[in-house]
C-alpha cells in the first residue's frame, strides 16, 4: 500500500536545516517536500543532484537518492542520472551562481538537448554562501563585496536564456509562497522534457537590496487561463522579467516535445540503462590491468 502524502512528507523531512532565519530556502524545501508528497513520491522514487552553496546544503535536509556535486555540475550529473535510470524523475537543485554562472554551459546544452530533468534554481541574486559577492543575476550597479563601486555587468535573464536555448518548460515563482512554488515544481516534473523553475529567493543576510519587501512590490501572478504554448508571447513576457517586474507562473510549456532519452533508439522505454546486459565482457579486459 502506498504511504499517504502526510507520511511521505514526514519521510522526506530529513534533518533540521541550518540556514539563516528567514532565508528563502526554508520555503523552497517545504515546497519541494510538498510537491513530492502530493505526487506520492517517496525517497526511493526520485533522483536528485545538488550543487554547492546554500541551495546545495539541502542535500542534508531532503531524504532522497541524491548526490552533492561539484560547483556548477549538478545539471550534468542530473543528465547522467536520467540516462542511467530514465524511468525515475530527476531534479537538479542549485543557486543562481551555480546554475547560470559556473554551470551556465551545462544549462545551455541541457536546454537544447531537451533532457528530461527539472532544474530548480534558487535565485537570490548574490553568492550567498560565500557572503554576498556579485552573481550572474545581480542587478547592474549593485554594490557587493566583489563590486564595491557597483556591478558593471548586465544581469542574466534566466527565463529568456532558457527559452532561447530550447527549454520546453519555463516557470518562475517566489519563495515566500510555498504553495505556488510546489505547484510550479509539480507542473515541471510532470512535463516531458527540460524544465526550469526559477525561484526568486531573498538572502536575508547578504543581500539587503532584494528583500521580501522588494519582491512583494514587484511580483505579478499570471492568469492561470492564459496560453502557455506561444513561444513568442513567452519571450515577450520573459523580457519583462527585470528588476522592476517579475511575472510568476508558467511562462512557457511546449506540450508535445520529445525528451533526449526517448530519442535514443537503443534505449528501451521500460528498462533503465543500468539494468542492461553489458555489451562487453569485462573479463576480456583484465589483461590491461596486469
Amino acid at each position: 500500500m502506498n504511504p499517504t502524502p502526510a507520511n511521505l512528507f514526514k519521510d522526506l523531512s530529513g534533518y533540521t536545516p541550518t540556514w539563516c532565519a528567514g532565508c528563502g530556502d526554508w520555503g523552497i524545501v517545504r515546497a519541494i517536500k510538498l510537491a513530492l508528497s502530493e505526487q506520492s513520491l517517496g525517497p526511493a522514487d526520485i533522483l536528485v543532484a545538488f550543487d554547492i552553496g546554500c541551495a546545495g546544503n539541502m542535500n542534508d535536509f531532503l531524504h532522497a537518492n541524491s548526490m552533492h556535486t561539484l560547483h556548477g555540475r549538478c545539471i550534468s550529473s542530473a543528465i547522467g542520472m536520467k540516462l542511467g535510470h530514465h524511468t525515475r524523475p530527476v531534479l537538479a537543485i542549485g543557486g543562481d551562481g551555480a546554475i547560470y554562472g559556473e554551470g551556465g554551459n551545462h544549462f545551455l546544452h541541457a536546454c537544447r538537448g531537451n533532457h528530461d530533468i527539472t532544474v530548480i534554481a534558487h535565485d537570490n541574486m548574490v553568492y550567498g554562501l560565500t557572503t554576498g559577492q556579485t552573481a550572474p543575476t545581480t542587478n547592474q550597479g549593485t554594490r557587493t563585496k566583489s563590486t564595491p563601486q557597483g556591478s558593471i555587468e548586465v544581469p542574466v535573464n534566466p527565463l529568456a536564456l532558457a527559452l532561447t536555448q530550447g527549454a520546453t518548460f519555463v516557470a518562475q515563482t517566489f519563495a515566500n509562497n510555498s504553495r505556488h512554488v510546489a505547484d510550479m515544481i509539480k507542473a515541471a516534473m510532470q512535463h516531458k522534457g527540460f524544465s526550469l523553475v526559477n525561484i526568486l529567493q531573498p538572502c536575508v543576510t547578504f543581500n539587503k537590496l532584494n528583500t521580501y519587501h522588494y519582491f512583494f512590490e514587484r511580483v505579478t501572478y499570471l492568469d492561470l487561463a492564459r496560453d502557455t504554448a506561444s513561444l513568442d508571447d513567452a519571450l515577450k513576457l520573459s523580457m519583462e522579467s527585470t528588476h522592476e517586474r517579475f511575472p510568476l507562473g508558467i511562462i512557457y510549456e511546449k506540450k508535445e516535445s520529445v525528451p533526449y532519452h526517448e530519442a535514443i533508439t537503443h534505449l528501451p522505454a521500460d528498462t533503465p540503462l543500468y539494468m542492461h546486459e553489458r555489451l562487453v565482457d569485462l573479463s576480456v579486459l583484465e589483461h590491461l590491468y596486469r
